[in-house]
Order: C-alpha cells, then structure tokens, then sequence
C-alpha cells in the first residue's frame, strides 16, 4: 500500500509543477534517477558537517532538470542538520561588482535561509535566537554573565573578516533579547542580511564599524557558516542557480571579475579554508566549456574543473571531482516520473488515481508524435499537460481518458490549432 502524501506537500509539488516551475519543498515524491549524482552530494554533504568545506558545479542544458536538483540538495542537506541559502543569479545579482550587485546577492541568500523547521526561508532570526538560547543556559550553569560566554564562543571568529564586528552584533542581540528591545534586535537581524547601506547607520545603531559591502560578502559567508555551527547547527550549503548569467555579461572585464571571484571560492573549498561551508553552483554546458566566454575563458578554473581524462577516455564519469554532469531524463525515467505524478496527484493513494498505469504510455505516446524526444529531454511542459488532463478528470466524472486522448490524437491530424487546454476545458494539448 503506498504511503500517504500530505495535503500540504501534494498542493506544492502539483502547483508548482503545473505552472511550470520547480517544487521547492516535498521534491522527493517525484525524484527519479540521478542515483550516483545525489550519492556524490551526499558526500559532499557529510563533510560540510564534519566542519569541512565543498564545492559543485551541476552542469547541464536547458530542462535537464538543474534547479530541481539543487532543491533536493538543499531539502537533503537540512534533514542532515545543514542550514541552506540559495540565490539565482541576475544581471543585479553576482558574484563580483562594485555597484552592490554582489551585496544584493549576499541579501537574497539571507532572505533566503532555512533550516530543516523553517524550509521555506527566513530563518536567521531564528539561527541567532537558537544560538542565545544555548549561551543563556550555558551562562545559567557556569553562574557567569552571558556577554562572558557569547565573548569566549565567538572567540574564533575574530580571526575572520569583519570577525570582530560580527561578534559584537551577536552580543548586541543577546543584550537587547535581555531587556525587550525589540528595535535594537531588528537593527542587530538587518546587518546581518547585509541591509545597512552606511557604515555610519551601522555605527549609530550597534556601535559596529563596517558592514556587509560587495567587497566583503563572501568572507561574510564564512562567518555566518562558523557561526550556524556555534548554534548548533552543522554548517551552511549555499545554493546558486542561473550561473549562466556570468556567460551572458556582455563587459569582458565583469565577467573576469565574476571568474575570479569563483575561483576564490573553489580554492578555499578545495583547500579547506571555509569551515562548514558548501557551494553547489549551477549552470549551462556553455557557461563551463566556452573558451572565449565561459568559465574556461579563464585558465586557472579551467586547469581546475577539466574533465578528468581517464575516466573521459574509457566513457566513464568521475562523480568525485568538482563538476557534475547531468544527462536529461531517458524515455524510461520520464514515464516513471508520470507515474509518479499521478499518485501524488491522488495524495498516495493507488486507488484514487484518475487514470491507469496503461494510460500514461498513450499519453507518451502521444507527447512524441507532438514534439519527438524533446519531449522528455525537457519535460516541462509535457508534464504540466500531463497535470492538465488530470484535472480535468477529477472535475469531470464523466470524462474518460481514452476519449481525451484520442480526442488530442484527431485534432492534432486534422492540423487543428494547438492549446493546453480547449475552450471547453475538455482536451489536453501539450
């Protein structure tokens, strides 16, 4: 008997598909495939908990399913105790520029924060409050003063960027959570999101002498990792989608600076510099492989993330290195995914599917007369017309499937115009 799917995660998986985008939550009720990628994450994973440090790039084309990954990881890693951030790049939003477009990144990545309880993001409050609480109590057995304990536990973060001014931010939390000063936590939250635009405002509000800049938004990445781990947390994994806007920046100097910028990050992961912290960028083969605008225009991330050549000779994959590859659905994934939509869709129960196991090979059937193998190679929007004619069997009791389909099937001969759905709402088109 299959398991039951709450409402709240069935709803999610079904809109979002059905609109076209990626779930953001319960994405695990529709994955398939992609075994030996995720048990490669799952590495990475291990040692950002372990206090190390870790870096991937997910590579692949249009629809091969790049942004669903990156959920997933971050849904795997927070049930590991890992908090997660995620971000997409824009042309106001990258890894480098000097106009506070990497400051507006850093601020998406805060607003963006979430643990495995509070999934959906906003969680920094919520990280500060966990780690005073656990201060208080500590302060509480020692009979000493929490500022003493907040002082000795950030300690090790002053040998860090900006180090001593977070520090003192933290301390200025934990004094206003004491005496009810509400204002002064707020101010405390909002530098840490890199939301005060002066240093001036910074220094009037906390008594602190810098701020989160686009020069300082990675080493203020750093901190925040350390940091989730003195609260009690394992670490933080930074998800980045979209990489591919770097590739389209048409200034060559923006991208150089963008490419370097990676590089740093790639050589504190690979060297260990970051302690509990995790990037999984993704992006388009273009944005990798293009040697006049892609990351391998620059020699050092090239020599770094080649391809490596044994494994390449012979026609394997080396799932060990920095970047992963990922293949679009084959014909046999995509038809498990289908199946695997219709029973959400009927919230895990099997005997409340709208159509049988048979009905989703028509419809395959039907999706590649339509669109030949793209179909499944970007499946978007086959599946949310698959979604399509499920809702309109379950408002329509009468319908029958065979009918529908078979009803697309003439239409589609007759060269009749194409829509998702008919005026009707009685056929599904893709």
């Amino acid at each position: 008997m299959s398991e039951m799917i709450r409402i709240k995660d069935r709803d999610a998986v079904i809109q979002s598909l059905r609109a076209g985008v990626v779930p953001r939550t319960a994405q695990h009720l529709i994955q398939v495939g992609r075994k030996r990628e995720i048990e490669a994450m799952l590495k990475d994973i291990a040692c950002v908990a372990d206090g190390g440090s870790a870096i991937k790039f997910i590579i692949g084309e249009y629809g091969s399913g790049k942004t669903f990954f990156l959920n997933l990881v971050r849904s795997v890693a927070m049930e590991k105790g890992i908090v997660s951030a995620n971000a997409d790049l824009t042309p106001e939003k990258r890894l480098h520029a000097t106009g506070g477009h990497a400051k507006a990144l850093y601020m998406e990545l805060m607003r963006n924060v979430a643990t495995r309880t509070k999934s959906e993001g906003g969680a920094m409050t919520a990280i500060v409050e966990r780690f005073i609480a656990t201060v208080q109590n500590e302060a509480k057995e020692k009979g000493v003063d929490t500022q003493l304990v907040i002082k000795e536990k950030l300690q090790q973060l002053m040998e860090l960027v900006n180090g001593y001014d977070f520090a003192e931010v933290i301390a200025v939390y934990a004094a206003a959570s004491e005496s009810g000063n509400e204002a002064r936590k707020n101010d405390a939250v909002r530098w840490l999101r890199g939301e005060f635009s002066t240093k001036t405002d910074a220094r009037k509000a906390l008594g602190v002498r810098a701020i989160i800049d686009d020069a300082t938004w990675y080493d203020a990445l750093k901190l925040f990792a350390r940091f989730t781990r003195l609260a009690g947390y394992k670490g933080l994994i930074i998800c980045i989608d979209e990489m591919v806007n770097i590739y389209k920046l048409s200034n060559k100097q923006a991208r150089i600076s963008n490419y370097e910028q990676i590089l740093r990050i790639v050589n504190d992961s690979l060297q260990g510099n970051a302690v509990g912290l995790g990037f999984v960028f993704s992006g388009t083969p273009e944005f990798q492989l293009d040697t006049r605008r892609g990351m391998f225009s620059y020699d050092a991330l090239r020599r770094r993330l080649s391809e490596n050549t044994f494994a390449k000779q012979q026609g394997f994959v080396d799932f060990n290195g920095p970047v992963i590859k990922l293949s679009n659905l084959s014909n046999e994934e995509f038809y498990l995914l289908l199946e695997k939509i219709r029973l959400v869709y009927a919230s895990g129960d099997e005997g409340k599917t709208l159509i049988p196991i048979e009905a989703i090979e028509m419809f395959m059937k039907h999706c590649a007369k339509q669109l030949g193998n793209e179909y499944f190679r970007t499946p978007g929007t086959a599946i949310s017309a698959f979604i399509n004619l499920l809702s309109v069997l379950e408002q329509n009791k009468d319908a029958a499937w065979e009918k529908l389909l078979g009803a697309i099937a003439l239409k589609n001969d007759t060269g009749a115009e194409e829509n998702l759905l008919s005026e009707d709402d009685d056929m599904v088109e893709v």
